[in-house]
């Protein structure tokens, strides 16, 4: 599958990225009639949307590229036929990146240092950490933003947990200078990867809990990177233990990650 057009442009100014969809790893799309429009993007978020890269795999992805993929921002319009799903509109913006950025890539298998994820108390989870209930409402479409419709992803329900499922979003702190996250309908698998991508620790992230099925979650910690930190507020690792009742134990695994071939900058329109 390919776009039928295609603009790409490099975009040096200072305005906030924008998109006409979530350019995630996650479910949230509305199928909107083939269009992709993105603005002032680094290359490095076209490549793990269309690759569908999240934290583990993402950061080893992103440590072999050159500095370029990183820092320079670019605009991509394209459109295709038909209504594509999310994912189709990942298929064709491989090809997009392989015909105009030359970027080629292959997975490989290799034995690596982790962090993997295990139980504090044997068969037990914190109290911010709960099996998702298979009969509540779980959306994952984000609705068409209106005037007088709240941002969908800054609802939550009852408990403080967002609206959305299928995925894990940013949630107003308790406290400033903290970072919250939350998520519904997520498998333990999932949070470790993501929270790799939120909280990079230098290894990657795993689930070796041994918990089956989907939960719902909330963490709140304070981040080692924000300028303005609360002092008074729990570390990752302090706030995995006691909201969530899980801690990160040093292993190594084989697993498979994706290796850089090529890539350059785009070829003209």
């Amino acid at each position: 599958m390919a776009f039928d057009v295609a603009s790409v442009k490099p975009n040096n100014s200072s305005d906030e990225p924008h998109s006409n969809f979530p350019l995630n790893s996650g479910d949230f799309y509305t199928p909107n009639g083939g269009l992709f429009s993105a603005t002032n993007f680094p290359l490095i978020s076209y490549i793990f949307f269309a690759y569908k890269l999240q934290g583990n795999q993402g950061l080893t992805l992103a440590s072999q590229m050159p500095n370029w993929v990183m820092t320079e921002k670019f605009d991509i319009q394209a459109r295709a036929q038909g209504n594509p799903t999310k994912d189709q509109m990942r298929t064709m913006m491989r090809a997009l990146l392989a015909d105009r950025f030359k970027f080629a890539v292959h997975a490989e298998t290799r034995e690596t240092p982790v962090l993997a994820y295990a139980l504090v108390k044997p068969g037990k989870t914190g109290p911010q950490l709960q099996p998702h209930s298979k009969d509540a409402a779980c959306e994952t479409t984000v609705a068409q933003p209106a005037p007088d419709i709240p941002n969908a992803f800054e609802q939550i329900v009852k408990g403080g947990y967002p609206e959305l499922c299928n995925g894990i979003l940013g949630i107003r702190a308790s406290v400033p200078g903290r970072s919250r996250l939350g998520g519904r309908n997520v498998t333990i698998g999932f949070m470790a990867d993501m929270f790799n991508q939120r909280v990079n620790l230098g290894r990657p992230m795993v689930d070796e809990t041994g918990l089956r099925g989907t939960f719902d979650f909330l963490i709140e910690f304070t981040p080692e990177s924000r300028a303005q930190a609360d002092p008074d507020g729990p570390t990752f690792d302090q706030a995995l233990r006691d909201q969530l009742g899980l801690k990160m134990e040093s292993r190594k695994r084989p697993m498979e990650m994706l290796v850089l071939d090529h890539i350059e900058r785009p070829s003209a329109n």
